[in-house]
């Protein structure tokens, strides 16, 4: 018997990208024990199928993108009790609607192939109102899912997957932004292979995102990344170089590492690092203020899995001197998933909120025992 190892491989790939979906649309796994430093307390704040990304109204809403679910939700603790009571269904039916942003009173949610606008949104939780198109984008299922945030120039910066696991990506493979309307869309962050956590510096209001390394070269290369942009036009190495000094074995005769942005933070191979934030809040240890988080949502192909966590990155005058875990317990000591983090959103209190879209929960680190 003749086996085609290509037809093997690819089906192999395709039955675990097939695993990783499934795992993200469970609704209702066991929920784990988490474990975070001394004085801190991680409890569940909502039950939200497929959670992805976080973003926070003007009145205290929170607003949750989904990937497999094709919904976006409306969340609010009523009684500030420490865990939201209220949910609201605000579309459906959309084309994995990960990306969610707040301006003025407008959500903006961001599927696979389109931006759209809801106007007044919090005071229309009961009765939302028909989306508006912002801009259509190229719809494609490979890094198709939308990572959106409002930088303090009041663009909406927009990421572009690669459409591949390696490739030319032509336009894709970076962070676009746009006006609010969807005008003077322009590239800011060039070679980026798939930022799905992008975020901006309280001080210096600069760009700051993580981008997930390419797969099939072995467990522990290449690193996933954390970078900063300081300005546009900026090429942060993909498809040539990975991680600041591997060149890609197919791309990397064409262009040297030299020539591109290295990552201020090597993370670590295959751990999938998505949303973060830079925490600038009182109510967590002093320790975290001004320091990054990340939310690393877990390897689907390494032989040993990583990842499944939040972890900080120490950093002093603008380099990372640290990188640890923060809160941890989503991966079974027998490998066994229990959770796949994947956003963070700071609270006006000062705790923090980390969507789970494999256990379809959102949940709230604050201070206390426990």
């Amino acid at each position: 018997m003749t086996v085609n190892i290509g037809l093997v491989s690819q089906l192999s790939r395709k039955i675990c990208w097939t695993f990783v979906f499934l795992l993200s649309a469970h609704a209702a796994m066991a929920a784990p024990t988490l474990q975070a430093p001394p004085g801190l307390r991680i409890a569940v704040w909502a039950e939200v199928p497929n959670a992805r990304s976080l973003t926070l109204g003007a009145q205290g809403t929170v607003f949750v993108g989904t990937r497999t679910d094709g919904r976006v939700f409306a969340l609010r603790d009523v009684d500030g009790d420490g865990r939201a009571e209220r949910r609201w269904t605000l579309l459906k039916g959309l084309d994995m609607p990960n990306g969610v942003a707040f301006r003025d009173g407008a959500l903006y949610v961001a599927e696979s192939g389109a931006v759209w606008r809801l106007e007044d949104i919090e005071q229309r939780l009961d009765a939302p109102p028909s989306p508006e198109l912002v801009r259509k984008l190229e719809a494609y299922r490979h890094h198709g899912w939308r990572y959106i945030a409002f930088g303090p120039d009041d663009r909406l910066y927009v990421s572009l997957g690669a459409p591949c696991n390696v490739c030319d990506p032509g336009d894709r493979g970076a962070i676009w932004r746009m006006r609010p309307d969807g005008s003077d869309f322009e590239p800011y962050a060039l070679g980026v292979r798939n930022s799905v956590g992008l975020t901006f510096a309280p001080d210096s209001g600069e760009l700051w995102f993580t981008d997930n390394g390419r797969d099939w070269l072995g467990d522990d290369l290449p690193p996933d990344e954390l970078n900063h942009a300081d300005a546009a036009g900026q090429h942060f190495g993909f498809p040539y170089c990975h991680g600041g000094d591997v060149a890609d074995p197919d791309y990397g005769h064409e262009r040297d590492c030299s020539e591109f942005v290295p990552p201020v933070q090597r993370l670590g191979a295959h751990v999938a690092a998505l949303g973060l934030r830079f925490y600038n809040g009182t109510q967590l240890p002093a320790g975290l203020r001004g320091q990054l988080l990340i939310a690393e949502h877990g390897s689907w192909n390494r032989s040993s899995p990583v990842g499944y966590r939040v972890s900080r990155v120490r950093l002093e005058n603008g380099k990372a001197v640290d990188y640890a875990p923060l809160v941890s317990g989503w991966l079974g000591a027998d490998g066994q998933v229990l959770g796949r983090p994947v956003d963070l959103l700071q609270l006006p209190d000062g705790s923090l909120l980390i969507s789970d879209d494999a256990g379809g929960r959102i949940w709230r680190l604050s201070a206390g025992g426990g």
